[in-house]
């Protein structure tokens, strides 16, 4: 909350249903006030999935109905609820995606084994290529990704967020909240993924790489070594967080490591009309077009510009 706040200038908000001392329930927001967007809450803005915490199933279901009143006090025009649709069976949900989860084990062997043919392949092949991975939480590995990530961004159509996010962002993971894990050939960065950490469970946050490099597999690497060194410190799940149900490649890449796939709902309120509304993904469209053929400076201008606006 304290990261999206100081790079968005976002206000943080935590709805609390019970006492402060001893809650029955949780639910972060931020509050984004945007001449283009509006005044709305969202729990939480740049995150695949944020549900109450909660003591109980019917704690969790009222924290929904006190945000939604929260809402009101607070003139939202929009409220929007990143996890807990199936707690608001009423709700029309806004917009869909994938998601996947992998059991950690602790035996590589085992760990191997879920795996497809086509990704065991792959690991060898960056292997025999020289392809070499490095873990680091430093200031260096952070910029080197961000590199990556701007031009996976464009390859994408899309603009890359504003590099002062990612420098917050590098503060919490030297903190011990992550680390990024970068693919390097000949010395080079060529593929690279930020993992955020949560108790037993790892985020596949961030993933980047250079297409120049793509025969070399080095994604494939990232992942796997990340996934055999997670496990073997005692962490037991590996979220890969959503995927645009459009996004056929990415999908499968995600299934390819043995992942569980299920589906998660976005729920999004009007609050003066009183309606849940639809707010259809916009991986694709005529804007990806446009960013695709923009040099990297302009589009990490616009990013830098944007980014705040869209929560």
């Amino acid at each position: 909350m304290k990261l999206l706040a100081s790079s968005y200038h976002y206000t943080p908000v935590l709805a609390c249903l019970g006492p402060k001392e001893s809650p029955r329930a949780l639910l972060p927001f931020m509050e984004i006030s945007s001449v283009f967007t509006g005044r709305r809450g969202v729990a939480l803005p740049f995150t695949d999935d944020c549900e109450p915490l909660a003591h109980s199933p019917d704690a969790a279901k009222a924290m929904l109905e006190h945000a939604l009143q929260l809402a009101q006090t607070r003139n939202w025009g929009k409220v929007e609820f990143r996890g807990g649709s199936t707690l608001l069976p009423e709700a029309t949900p806004a917009t869909t995606f994938y998601s996947h989860d992998l059991e950690l084990k602790s035996c590589e062997t085992a760990l191997a084994k879920g795996l497809d043919s086509s990704v065991r392949r792959a690991v060898r092949k960056a292997e025999q290529a020289g392809v070499t991975i490095e873990f680091s939480d430093q200031p260096a590995a952070v910029e080197s990704f961000y590199q990556l990530l701007a031009l996976t961004r464009r390859r994408h159509g899309l603009p890359p967020q504003p590099f002062h996010f990612f420098s917050g962002l590098q503060r919490l993971l030297a903190a011990g909240s992550g680390t990024v894990v970068l693919a390097r050939l000949r010395g080079e960065a060529i593929a690279g993924a930020i993992y955020l950490f949560s108790g037993k469970t790892v985020h596949y946050k961030y993933g980047a790489s250079d297409e120049r490099h793509q025969q070399v597999r080095g994604n494939n690497l990232v992942m796997w070594r990340a996934l055999s060194t997670f496990a073997k410190q005692g962490y037991t799940r590996l979220d890969f967080g959503r995927t645009s149900l459009e996004n056929e490649g990415l999908r499968a890449f995600k299934l390819s490591w043995g992942s569980r796939e299920q589906t998660c709902h976005y729920l999004v309120r009007d609050v003066a009309r009183q309606r849940w509304i639809q707010a259809p993904d916009r991986a694709q469209g005529w804007h990806t077009s446009f960013f695709r053929q923009l040099p990297l400076p302009i589009a990490r201008l616009i990013g830098k510009l944007i980014y705040r606006h869209l929560g």
